[in-house]
C-alpha cells in the first residue's frame, strides 16, 4: 500500500514538473515573440552659413546643449550692412523715378513748354517775314545774295526750333510710353528684390540652431574666413529620437503601426522609455549583422521604426536597446 502511494506521489510530481516546464517554455516563447532588439537612431544636422564672411564670434563649443534659435556663431556684418545701404539707396532713386513716370508730366512743365512754343512760333514768323523781304529786294539790287542766304538760313533754323517745341509739348502732354513705364516697374521690382536679398544676407550672418540638441563637432575659429555652405557645427537633435529594430514575419502582426512598446538599454536596465511603432517597412531585408546572432544574420526581417516619446540624455546614438510590447 505504501509502495503504491509513493508511486502515485512520484507520478504527480512528474506531472506537475512537466506542466511547469511546458508553462515555462510557453512563457519564454511568448516573451521571445514580444521582444525585439535594435539601436537608437538620433538625427544629426550639419550647420553652415548661407553667406561667406569673416567669423567675428563663436558662441558654442563641442558638448554644449543648445536651444532653438540660439546663436552659435556670428559673421562680421559691416560689409553686409554696406550692401544693404547701397541697395536701399538704389531702391529709393528708382522708386522716385517710377512715381514720376506713373504721374506723368507736371502742369508747370507743360505750361513752360507751351510758352517756349509760342516764342518759337513768333521767331519763325519773324524769320519768314524777313526772308520774304530780302527776296523781294534782291532783283532790284536792294539786297545782296549774302543777305538773302542769311535770311533763308535764319528762317530754316526758326522753323526747326518751332517744330522741336511742338514735339516737346506733345510728348509732355502724352506722358511716358507704356513700355517705358513697364521698364521702370521692372527696375523697381528688381531693386526691391535686391533689398530683400541684402536683408536676408544680413540675417544669415548669425548662425542659429534650428532645434534643441547637443553640439557634436565644431569646425570654425574666430577670425577665420568661411565660405557659404561649409559646415561649421554638427548638431545632434534631441527630437525626434528613434529606435531602429527588425522583426521577423512571425512577429510582424504584434508590431504594427501604432503599437505601444517599452524600451530599455543595457547601460540603464532599470529605466524604461515609452515608444510607439511609427513605421513598418513593406519590404523584407536581411538582418543587419550588428543586430542579431550569427545564426540569424541571414534571416529575412522587416525594419521598423519606434518613436521614443520621453527620450532623454540616457539614449545615445547607436546604443543597443531592447524593445518589448507595452504591458
Amino acid at each position: 500500500m505504501k509502495r503504491w502511494i509513493a508511486v502515485a506521489a512520484l507520478l504527480a510530481l512528474a506531472t506537475i514538473g512537466g506542466l511547469a516546464y511546458v508553462h515555462h517554455q510557453r512563457q519564454a516563447e511568448a516573451e521571445k515573440q514580444s521582444t525585439l532588439y535594435g539601436n537608437v537612431d538620433i538625427r544629426e544636422v550639419a550647420l553652415a552659413f548661407r553667406v561667406p564672411g569673416r567669423l567675428a564670434a563663436v558662441r558654442a563649443d563641442e558638448g554644449d546643449s543648445v536651444q532653438p534659435g540660439q546663436i552659435l556663431a556670428q559673421l562680421d556684418v559691416e560689409p553686409l550692412r554696406n550692401s544693404l545701404n547701397a541697395a536701399l539707396a538704389s531702391e529709393a532713386a528708382l522708386a522716385a523715378r517710377n512715381a514720376l513716370m506713373h504721374k506723368g508730366s507736371r502742369q508747370e512743365d507743360i505750361a513752360q513748354a507751351k510758352s517756349r512754343l509760342e516764342v518759337a512760333e513768333a521767331a519763325a514768323k519773324q524769320a519768314e517775314s524777313e526772308y520774304r523781304r530780302q527776296r523781294e529786294l534782291a532783283p532790284a539790287g536792294g539786297s545782296s545774295q549774302q543777305q538773302l542766304e542769311a535770311a533763308r538760313s535764319q528762317r530754316d533754323q526758326s522753323i526747326g526750333q518751332r517744330d522741336a517745341a511742338v514735339q516737346q509739348l506733345r510728348a509732355l502732354r502724352a506722358g511716358f510710353r507704356p513700355e517705358e513705364i513697364a521698364e521702370s516697374d521692372a527696375q523697381l521690382k528688381q531693386a526691391r528684390a535686391s533689398v530683400a536679398a541684402a536683408r536676408l544676407a544680413l540675417k544669415d550672418a548669425s548662425l542659429q540652431s534650428p532645434s534643441a540638441g547637443i553640439i557634436l563637432t565644431r569646425a570654425v575659429e574666430t577670425g577665420s574666413l568661411v565660405q557659404a555652405g561649409t559646415p561649421a557645427f554638427t548638431l545632434s537633435l534631441r527630437q525626434p529620437t528613434w529606435v531602429r529594430a527588425y522583426v521577423d514575419e512571425t512577429q510582424l502582426g504584434r508590431f504594427t503601426t501604432g503599437t505601444e512598446v517599452s524600451i530599455a538599454s543595457d547601460s540603464h536596465p532599470e529605466k524604461s522609455y515609452r515608444g510607439v511603432v511609427g513605421f513598418v517597412s513593406p519590404t523584407a531585408e536581411f538582418t543587419p549583422k550588428s543586430v542579431e546572432t550569427a545564426s540569424l544574420r541571414t534571416a529575412l526581417v522587416y525594419r521598423i521604426r519606434v518613436v521614443v516619446g520621453d527620450a532623454d540624455g540616457g539614449l545615445s546614438q547607436g546604443m543597443p536597446v531592447t524593445v518589448r510590447l507595452a504591458k
